[in-house]
Protein backbone atom coordinates (compact mmCIF):
# COMPACT_ATOMS: atom_id res chain seq x y z
CA UNK A 1 0.00 0.00 0.00
CA UNK A 2 2.82 2.44 0.87
CA UNK A 3 4.37 1.96 -2.55
CA UNK A 4 1.05 2.52 -4.28
CA UNK A 5 0.43 5.71 -2.30
CA UNK A 6 3.93 6.90 -3.22
CA UNK A 7 3.30 6.08 -6.88
CA UNK A 8 -0.06 7.90 -6.86
CA UNK A 9 1.59 11.00 -5.39
CA UNK A 10 4.30 10.88 -8.03
CA UNK A 11 1.71 10.67 -10.80
CA UNK A 12 -0.22 13.63 -9.40
CA UNK A 13 2.90 15.75 -8.97
CA UNK A 14 4.04 15.03 -12.50
CA UNK A 15 0.64 15.78 -14.06
CA UNK A 16 -0.14 19.11 -15.67
CA UNK A 17 -3.91 18.77 -15.47
CA UNK A 18 -5.08 16.19 -12.90
CA UNK A 19 -8.84 15.65 -12.50
CA UNK A 20 -10.92 13.46 -10.17
CA UNK A 21 -14.00 11.40 -10.98
CA UNK A 22 -16.02 10.27 -7.95
CA UNK A 23 -18.87 7.86 -7.35
CA UNK A 24 -20.99 6.58 -4.50
CA UNK A 25 -18.12 4.84 -2.71
CA UNK A 26 -16.57 8.02 -1.36
CA UNK A 27 -19.88 9.24 0.05
CA UNK A 28 -20.77 5.83 1.49
CA UNK A 29 -17.92 6.40 3.93
CA UNK A 30 -19.87 9.43 5.21
CA UNK A 31 -22.99 7.33 5.76
CA UNK A 32 -24.73 8.18 2.50
CA UNK A 33 -26.60 5.06 1.33
CA UNK A 34 -25.45 3.48 -1.91
CA UNK A 35 -27.83 2.39 -4.63
CA UNK A 36 -26.21 -0.83 -5.81
CA UNK A 37 -24.57 -3.66 -3.90
CA UNK A 38 -25.85 -5.95 -1.12
CA UNK A 39 -27.13 -3.10 1.06
CA UNK A 40 -28.05 -0.76 -1.78
CA UNK A 41 -31.35 1.11 -1.99
CA UNK A 42 -32.29 -0.72 -5.19
CA UNK A 43 -32.71 -3.89 -3.14
CA UNK A 44 -35.56 -2.20 -1.29
CA UNK A 45 -37.01 0.06 -4.00
CA UNK A 46 -37.69 -0.60 -7.67
CA UNK A 47 -35.69 2.16 -9.41
CA UNK A 48 -38.23 2.33 -12.25
CA UNK A 49 -40.91 3.20 -9.71
CA UNK A 50 -38.85 5.27 -7.31
CA UNK A 51 -36.90 7.58 -9.59
CA UNK A 52 -38.21 7.30 -13.13
CA UNK A 53 -39.68 10.43 -14.63
CA UNK A 54 -42.82 8.67 -15.89
CA UNK A 55 -43.53 7.13 -12.47
CA UNK A 56 -42.93 10.44 -10.71
CA UNK A 57 -45.47 12.22 -12.88
CA UNK A 58 -48.15 9.67 -12.03
CA UNK A 59 -47.11 8.32 -8.62
CA UNK A 60 -44.96 10.92 -6.80
CA UNK A 61 -45.57 9.03 -3.55
CA UNK A 62 -43.22 6.29 -4.79
CA UNK A 63 -40.36 8.76 -4.99
CA UNK A 64 -41.02 10.22 -1.55
CA UNK A 65 -41.22 6.75 0.00
CA UNK A 66 -37.77 6.14 -1.47
CA UNK A 67 -36.62 9.57 -0.28
CA UNK A 68 -37.43 8.60 3.32
CA UNK A 69 -34.63 6.08 3.14
CA UNK A 70 -32.37 8.56 1.39
CA UNK A 71 -32.70 11.35 3.92
CA UNK A 72 -30.32 9.75 6.33
CA UNK A 73 -27.72 11.30 4.02
CA UNK A 74 -28.98 14.77 4.85
CA UNK A 75 -27.01 14.71 8.08
CA UNK A 76 -23.86 13.33 6.47
CA UNK A 77 -20.63 15.31 6.63
CA UNK A 78 -17.60 15.26 4.35
CA UNK A 79 -15.12 12.57 5.31
CA UNK A 80 -11.30 12.84 5.14
CA UNK A 81 -11.42 11.69 1.51
CA UNK A 82 -13.57 14.65 0.50
CA UNK A 83 -11.35 17.01 2.46
CA UNK A 84 -8.17 15.59 0.92
CA UNK A 85 -9.48 16.33 -2.57
CA UNK A 86 -10.32 19.88 -1.48
CA UNK A 87 -6.76 20.26 -0.15
CA UNK A 88 -5.32 19.08 -3.45
CA UNK A 89 -7.45 21.60 -5.33
CA UNK A 90 -6.40 24.43 -3.01
CA UNK A 91 -2.74 23.58 -3.63
CA UNK A 92 -3.27 23.55 -7.41
CA UNK A 93 -2.80 19.78 -7.60
CA UNK A 94 -6.36 19.04 -8.74
CA UNK A 95 -8.15 21.04 -11.41
CA UNK A 96 -11.72 19.77 -11.03
CA UNK A 97 -13.97 17.02 -9.68
CA UNK A 98 -16.51 15.28 -11.89
CA UNK A 99 -18.98 13.50 -9.63
CA UNK A 100 -21.88 11.11 -9.97
CA UNK A 101 -22.95 12.00 -6.44
CA UNK A 102 -25.89 14.26 -5.61
CA UNK A 103 -25.05 14.98 -1.96
CA UNK A 104 -22.93 18.18 -2.30
CA UNK A 105 -20.31 16.84 0.13
CA UNK A 106 -17.44 17.89 -2.13
CA UNK A 107 -18.57 21.52 -1.96
CA UNK A 108 -19.09 21.29 1.79
CA UNK A 109 -15.51 20.02 2.11
CA UNK A 110 -14.24 23.10 0.27
CA UNK A 111 -13.91 21.96 -3.35
CA UNK A 112 -14.90 24.75 -5.72
CA UNK A 113 -14.85 23.32 -9.24
CA UNK A 114 -17.33 20.44 -9.01
CA UNK A 115 -19.30 19.14 -12.00
CA UNK A 116 -22.41 17.25 -10.83
CA UNK A 117 -23.39 15.11 -13.80
CA UNK A 118 -26.44 13.64 -12.03
CA UNK A 119 -27.55 16.93 -10.50
CA UNK A 120 -27.90 17.57 -6.77
CA UNK A 121 -30.50 17.55 -4.02
CA UNK A 122 -29.91 21.18 -3.12
CA UNK A 123 -33.06 22.60 -4.73
CA UNK A 124 -36.53 21.15 -5.30
CA UNK A 125 -39.10 22.43 -7.81
CA UNK A 126 -42.86 22.06 -7.67
CA UNK A 127 -43.81 20.68 -11.07
CA UNK A 128 -47.26 22.27 -10.90
CA UNK A 129 -46.63 25.86 -9.78
CA UNK A 130 -42.81 26.25 -10.02
CA UNK A 131 -42.36 27.05 -6.32
CA UNK A 132 -38.72 26.38 -5.34
CA UNK A 133 -37.66 24.74 -2.06
CA UNK A 134 -34.38 23.79 -0.46
CA UNK A 135 -33.99 20.06 0.21
CA UNK A 136 -33.47 20.75 3.90
CA UNK A 137 -36.92 22.37 4.06
CA UNK A 138 -38.54 19.05 3.15
CA UNK A 139 -36.47 16.58 5.14
CA UNK A 140 -38.11 17.54 8.46
CA UNK A 141 -41.47 16.51 7.01
CA UNK A 142 -40.04 13.20 5.79
CA UNK A 143 -38.50 12.46 9.16
CA UNK A 144 -41.99 12.73 10.65
CA UNK A 145 -43.04 10.00 8.18
CA UNK A 146 -45.18 12.46 6.23
CA UNK A 147 -45.14 13.28 2.55
CA UNK A 148 -44.12 16.85 1.67
CA UNK A 149 -46.62 18.95 -0.24
CA UNK A 150 -46.19 22.29 -1.92
CA UNK A 151 -47.20 25.10 0.43
CA UNK A 152 -48.45 27.10 -2.53
CA UNK A 153 -50.60 24.62 -4.46
CA UNK A 154 -50.71 21.43 -2.36
CA UNK A 155 -49.01 19.27 -5.00
CA UNK A 156 -46.95 16.19 -4.14
CA UNK A 157 -44.98 16.63 -7.36
CA UNK A 158 -41.97 18.27 -5.76
CA UNK A 159 -38.95 17.20 -7.80
CA UNK A 160 -35.33 17.60 -6.69
CA UNK A 161 -32.92 18.76 -9.37
CA UNK A 162 -31.44 15.31 -9.83
CA UNK A 163 -31.48 13.25 -13.00
CA UNK A 164 -34.32 10.73 -12.95
CA UNK A 165 -34.46 7.67 -15.20
CA UNK A 166 -35.95 8.89 -18.46
CA UNK A 167 -34.20 12.26 -18.23
CA UNK A 168 -31.11 13.36 -20.09
CA UNK A 169 -28.00 14.32 -18.17
CA UNK A 170 -27.61 18.12 -18.01
CA UNK A 171 -26.05 18.93 -21.37
CA UNK A 172 -23.91 21.83 -20.19
CA UNK A 173 -22.41 19.85 -17.30
CA UNK A 174 -21.85 16.82 -19.52
CA UNK A 175 -20.05 18.93 -22.12
CA UNK A 176 -17.83 20.48 -19.45
CA UNK A 177 -17.10 17.03 -17.99
CA UNK A 178 -16.10 15.66 -21.39
CA UNK A 179 -13.85 18.66 -21.93
CA UNK A 180 -12.18 18.20 -18.53
CA UNK A 181 -11.68 14.47 -19.16
CA UNK A 182 -10.12 15.09 -22.56
CA UNK A 183 -7.84 17.79 -21.18
CA UNK A 184 -6.74 15.71 -18.18
CA UNK A 185 -3.39 13.99 -18.37
CA UNK A 186 -4.28 12.17 -15.14
CA UNK A 187 -7.64 11.14 -13.71
CA UNK A 188 -8.26 9.73 -10.23
CA UNK A 189 -11.33 7.49 -10.33
CA UNK A 190 -12.60 7.18 -6.76
CA UNK A 191 -15.46 5.08 -5.41
CA UNK A 192 -17.13 4.30 -8.72
CA UNK A 193 -17.83 0.89 -10.22
CA UNK A 194 -18.03 2.53 -13.68
CA UNK A 195 -21.22 0.66 -14.54
CA UNK A 196 -23.60 3.53 -15.36
CA UNK A 197 -23.25 5.12 -18.78
CA UNK A 198 -22.70 7.70 -20.13
CA UNK A 199 -20.96 8.75 -16.91
CA UNK A 200 -18.84 5.59 -16.85
CA UNK A 201 -17.39 6.51 -20.25
CA UNK A 202 -15.83 9.74 -18.97
CA UNK A 203 -12.56 8.17 -17.71
CA UNK A 204 -12.22 6.46 -21.09
CA UNK A 205 -11.86 9.90 -22.68
CA UNK A 206 -8.77 10.56 -20.57
CA UNK A 207 -7.30 7.23 -21.60
CA UNK A 208 -8.08 7.90 -25.28
CA UNK A 209 -6.14 11.15 -25.02
CA UNK A 210 -3.09 9.37 -23.58
CA UNK A 211 -3.81 10.33 -19.98
CA UNK A 212 -3.08 8.07 -17.03
CA UNK A 213 -5.74 6.64 -14.73
CA UNK A 214 -5.64 5.81 -11.01
CA UNK A 215 -8.42 3.67 -9.53
CA UNK A 216 -9.24 3.84 -5.81
CA UNK A 217 -12.15 1.79 -4.53
CA UNK A 218 -13.10 -0.76 -1.90
CA UNK A 219 -12.69 -3.47 -4.54
CA UNK A 220 -10.72 -3.78 -7.77
CA UNK A 221 -13.77 -3.42 -10.00
CA UNK A 222 -14.26 -5.18 -13.31
CA UNK A 223 -12.27 -2.88 -15.64
CA UNK A 224 -8.77 -3.35 -14.33
CA UNK A 225 -7.24 -3.18 -17.81
CA UNK A 226 -8.18 0.51 -18.03
CA UNK A 227 -5.96 1.68 -15.17
CA UNK A 228 -2.28 2.41 -14.65
CA UNK A 229 -2.57 2.07 -10.87
CA UNK A 230 -5.20 0.30 -8.77
CA UNK A 231 -5.47 0.93 -5.03
CA UNK A 232 -7.90 -1.18 -3.04
CA UNK A 233 -9.00 0.66 0.07
CA UNK A 234 -11.18 3.37 1.55
CA UNK A 235 -10.92 6.86 0.15
CA UNK A 236 -11.13 8.36 3.63
CA UNK A 237 -7.95 6.56 4.66
CA UNK A 238 -5.96 6.53 1.42
CA UNK A 239 -6.58 9.99 -0.06
CA UNK A 240 -5.27 11.94 2.96
CA UNK A 241 -2.01 9.97 2.78
CA UNK A 242 -1.72 10.67 -0.95
CA UNK A 243 -2.49 14.36 -0.41
CA UNK A 244 0.13 14.61 2.35
CA UNK A 245 2.79 13.20 0.04
CA UNK A 246 1.76 15.44 -2.86
CA UNK A 247 1.69 18.65 -0.81
CA UNK A 248 4.86 17.95 1.20
CA UNK A 249 6.98 17.56 -1.91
Amino acid sequence: MKEKIKKAAQLINSANYPVAFTGAGISAESGVPTFRGPDGLWNKHDPQEAVSLSSFRNQPKKFWQFARDLIISSGASPNPGHRALARLEKQGKLKSIITQNIDMLHQEAGSEKVLEIHGSLQKVDCQDCSQVYLWQELTATLKKDKLPRCDNCGSLRLKPRIVFFGERLPEDILQKSWAEAKRADLMLVIGSSLEVYPAAGIPELTRQNSGKLIYLNADRGSRTQLFDLIITGKAGKVLPKIADRVIQK
